[in-house]
This record gives C-alpha cells, sequence and structure tokens, in this order.
C-alpha cells in the first residue's frame, strides 16, 4: 500500500532524513520506532505532504505521490493524526466530526461511521455537545482519532498516540487501534516512543537513528531482540 524509497528531507541545511527505505502491505499495523529528534514525526510528515522530500519517492498504492499537495494526498485516503492531537477546540466534539468527513458527501455512511466512533468511545457520544477544548487529554486523543476516521481512510498515520497520557488511557488508545486496524481493516502508520506498547499491537516494525532506518522485522523479532531491549524498552 505504501512504498518509501531513499527519501531525503530536509529543514533548510538541515538533512533530516538520510535516504530511508520501508514498506507497509495493506492491512498491517506497522510501527517507527526511536529516540526523541530521531526523525520520526518528519517521515510522517514528509509522507503526507506537509515537509515535502527533496529526494526520494513515495509510493502510495502504485501511484508516485511525491511532491503532491497535502490536501490531495488526504483525498486520496492518506490521514495522520498529528502529534499533540490539534483538534479544533472552540468547535463540539460533534462538529470536529463533521470536518473529518469534510471531503465526503455520502450523508447515510457519514452518519453511521459517526455512529461507529461513537461505539469505540462512549465518552464522545456523551460529551459530543462539549467544545473540544474542555476535554482532558485522553479524550481529545480519542476524539483526534476520530476525526480521522469520519475521513474514512485507507492508511492512517499516528504520530504519538500515547504522547502524555495516564496508563489506563495508553492501554485504551492502543486496544482502539488495534480494533481499527482488526474491524475495519485499516492501514496504520504508528510512530510511537513507547516501543513495547506499539510492538505489541504491529505485524512490523522500524527501528530509527538520526535520520535512518537501522533495524526492520517482525514486531514479535524486534521485542525478543537484546539491543532493541536495552535501548527503548527499558530492559
Amino acid at each position: 500500500m505504501l512504498k518509501i524509497e531513499n527519501l531525503e528531507t530536509f529543514y533548510g541545511n538541515i538533512q533530516a532524513l538520510k535516504g530511508i527505505d520501508l514498506h507497509i502491505e495493506d492491512g498491517e499495523i506497522v510501527t517507527l520506532i526511536g529516540a526523541n529528534g530521531a526523525g520520526k514525526t518528519t517521515t510522517l510528515m514528509s509522507i503526507s505532504g506537509v515537509v515535502p522530500p527533496r529526494n526520494g519517492k513515495i509510493i502510495l498504492n502504485g501511484k508516485d505521490i511525491t511532491g503532491t499537495a497535502a490536501d490531495d494526498i488526504v483525498s486520496m485516503g492518506l490521514i495522520q493524526v498529528p502529534e499533540g492531537r490539534r483538534i479544533f477546540s472552540e468547535l463540539s466534539v460533534a462538529e470536529n466530526l463533521d470536518m473529518g468527513a469534510f471531503l465526503r458527501n455520502d450523508a447515510a455512511e457519514i452518519k453511521r461511521d459517526m455512529e461507529y466512533v461513537y461505539q469505540l468511545f462512549p465518552i464522545l457520544a456523551e460529551r459530543r455537545h462539549q467544545h473540544g477544548g474542555t476535554l482532558s487529554g485522553g479524550e481529545q486523543q480519542m476524539l483526534a482519532i476520530s476525526r480521522a476516521l469520519m475521513a474514512k481512510p485507507k492508511i492512517l498515520l499516528l504520530d504519538e498516540p500515547s504522547l502524555g497520557l495516564a496508563p489506563i488511557i495508553v492501554q485504551q488508545i492502543f486496544d482502539i487501534i488495534k480494533k481499527i486496524n482488526q474491524e475495519q481493516g485499516t492501514t496504520v502508520f504508528l510512530v510511537e516512543q513507547n516501543a513495547n506498547q506499539a510492538l505489541k499491537i504491529a505485524h512490523k516494525g522500524y527501528v530509527m537513528e538520526t535520520g535512518r532506518i537501522t533495524m526492520s522485522d517482525t514486531a514479535s523479532n524486534l521485542l525478543a531482540d537484546d539491543e532493541v531491549k536495552k535501548a527503548y524498552l527499558g530492559i
């Protein structure tokens, strides 16, 4: 579904991505782990067209989308949930969800999808008329994921969904990511500092260090790898 070839991205003269390669198959959960500043967020921003790469290729469903505008990429079904949630704080929960479906015109399906996200996150149904900015951090993350689901993603990019959340909420978020993948068949590309949780739900993983992919394997093999345990799992 998604193939990255020799991707290089710069901020001015500073090279953030140094020729990375990765691929994601339809229906997979793939995680990218690494330390702060490794280039994980830049990878997502490059894929989604927010920070265009200088070199390399991004292939989505067989089509080269390198350099394509971010809004056009969204219309192709690649949807990103950014780090820090970035919901519309002055809009209600329901209005945030409506914004997620902005490019759609299938009213009956939109209504069905909204009911689905309310089933995934019952607290959002309870707070559907409440302003997004008044929600807790965990509820805002639930809303950010739900807003992305309303766009009917073929592939969902998640940037640090557990950041700053209480452990019980973190577990709930990861359970929901796995459920979305299994029930909807949605392909997921997950950037996450909580490597242990990410690798537990992923099919495959990549390790990034200073702008380069240094390791890739099945998630179970990475969980068992001594170097990964020492560097990212605190073991």
